[in-house]
């Protein structure tokens, strides 16, 4: 498994990274501690969760992850063999259930949110704390263009850092990253943290698959390249929409036919789905299955530090993690990149 170093910390991670979402809702306690012992055996070193999970959020759920992971932490003794990040949620009035409907990115919060998330997961400190979204309004989870007429109220990324200095002082957290976030808001962060001396970021955890790639159009990649931000890549299979398990059968269970279609709408598009034939098709001409096509593809990307994969069967994780030793031919990515010219970014 080849290793990363995330941005200009001393943190090496496997450029695989086992998500843990699914952990509480599609995955019981036992799933999700058999996940995280595979992970490990197959040499990954990375575990990314939220406060939040798992997905869809709700009040009944909200914590059942972090506190598997605690379990299996505390069963095991592994918390030195890993690398633990997690999230603190931005501001969402729907989910007035975490911290009393008042979550967001302001000194108390974050306070609050990292000692639940710690509490949970049974260790004294994080390597890697994340915003898991803005303060500010911007466009995230499928929507793709700025709305000035949404601006709002929103917590100063100084005052945001300020707080994630003292927790880094505290020994709470070792390193800082954001997630969901734009080209300015990442020059906005390095700049503060330069000029202010407070935690620089070290990474930024954003979609990334073949029907979204707008990291490259954006040039986020240059100014992540440029800043010294790793990318973390987020759901390559587009909630498995690119696996083409829907594509072979529309009724295949999975998140998008178990939970309502408004849930995660932008998977279900008719150019995604178009799309989505195509890569299939591409990668079963050249002897792969779609999932390991669209996973080898996000591995060897320059810019992806590690890409974040999820899985609700060891079957399914083993899968995940075989596609890390394909090598696509040249041929191959310069296909992918004529169907990404037909269809682009539909996903995002």
């Amino acid at each position: 498994m080849k290793m990363h170093r995330l941005g200009k910390t001393d943190l090496l991670v496997s450029r695989i990274c086992l998500g843990t979402m699914t952990f509480g809702e599609q995955n019981t306690e036992a799933d999700a501690h058999a996940q995280l012992d595979y992970a490990l055996e197959r040499g990954i070193n990375f575990i990314d969760t939220a406060e939040m999970y798992p997905v869809p959020p709700s009040a009944g759920t909200q914590g059942a992850t972090e506190r598997f992971i605690g379990t299996w932490l505390k069963k095991t003794g592994k918390r030195h063999d890993i690398v633990l990040a997690t999230k603190a949620a931005g501001p969402n009035a729907n989910q007035t259930w975490i911290r009393g409907g008042r979550h967001n990115l302001d000194p108390a919060n974050i306070r609050a949110a990292l000692d639940a998330s710690l509490q949970r997961l049974q260790t004294d400190h994080v390597d890697l704390y994340q915003l898991h979204w803005p303060s500010r309004n911007v466009p995230i989870f499928g929507a793709n263009s700025f709305e000035p007429k949404k601006e709002r109220n929103s917590v100063p990324i100084e005052d945001t850092l300020g707080a994630l200095d003292d927790l880094v002082k505290a020994g709470k957290i070792r390193h800082v990253g954001v997630s969901n976030e734009s080209p300015w808001g990442v020059c906005e962060y390095v700049k503060q943290s330069e000029t202010k001396g407070l935690p620089r970021i070290a990474t930024i955890q954003n979609l990334y698959n073949l029907t979204a790639r707008a990291f490259e159009t954006t040039l986020l990649d240059e100014v992540c390249y440029r800043e010294d931000v790793s990318l973390l890549a987020y759901s390559p299979l587009a909630f498995g929409q690119l696996s083409a398990k829907y594509v072979d059968d529309p009724q295949a269970v999975g998140r998008l036919t178990i939970y309502p279609p408004t849930w995660s709408p932008r998977y279900l598009r008719p150019m995604v789905v178009e799309a989505t034939k195509e890569y299939a098709a591409l990668a079963r001409a050249n002897g792969m299955t779609p999932a390991q096509m669209a996973l080898a593809w996000c591995y060897s990307r320059w810019f992806v530090a590690s890409t974040i994969i999820g899985a609700t069967t060891l079957a399914q994780l083993k899968e995940n993690i075989d596609a890390e030793s394909i090598v696509l031919s040249d041929e191959v990515v310069k296909a992918i990149d004529g169907i990404h010219a037909r269809y682009t970014n539909p996903g995002q």
